[in-house]
């Protein structure tokens, strides 16, 4: 009888043992797994990021602090909003840098169309900003060093904070249909 309790208290230990190394295992696939999607949003948010925009609820949200570095167009937006593409954003270099994209392109970075953005104003905040190709229809003012216009049209004036940051400026590229001043 004792050797029959033995036996039955061995297995039952080992069957305990059993289902505790099969919790901690659980337990540690949960944290690894919990780690590897860390790991993952981590990766999807640290490089280049984009925003499509497609309505006025896209535009602000991707020219806003929850935005990207580059907003893209897929077709012509008009807002009565004030826009302003705020700073903080970087390239894949990790230099600051954020691109209006008004245009779509095809695998050989050829442009297939271009489109307009049409508001009161635009005021761009982050340094080495682009507006890049298509329209921009109204004022933009410029409060960051390094404003590009790449083979865009800005149908408005064009407003500089200081005559540094119009100095720091690049427009051969571009056109600009109204006055280019610095802010009086």
């Amino acid at each position: 009888m004792v050797k029959w309790n033995r036996l039955l208290f061995i297995t039952a230990s080992v069957g305990v043992l059993a289902a505790c190394e099969g919790a901690v295992n659980e337990n540690s696939n949960d944290a690894t797994e919990e780690t590897a999607d860390t790991e993952e949003t981590a990766d999807t948010t640290t490089g280049a990021t984009q925003v499509v925009v497609n309505d006025e609820e896209s535009l602000l949200e991707g020219l806003s602090s929850d935005g990207a570095w580059i907003v893209i167009f897929e077709d012509d937006i008009t807002t009565e909003e004030e826009l302003v593409m705020v700073d903080g954003f970087t390239n894949n270099a990790g230099e600051p840098e954020r691109k209006l994209a008004l245009y779509t392109q095809d695998e050989d970075r050829n442009v297939t169309d271009t489109f307009t953005l049409s508001a009161p104003s635009i005021t761009i905040q982050n340094e080495s900003t682009r507006l890049q190709n298509g329209t921009f229809e109204g004022d933009v003012y410029v409060e960051a060093e390094n404003f590009r216009l790449i083979g865009g049209t800005i149908d408005g004036d064009l407003i500089f904070s200081s005559e540094e940051l119009q100095e720091s400026a690049e427009l051969d590229e571009g056109t600009v249909t109204g006055e280019i001043r610095v802010e009086e």
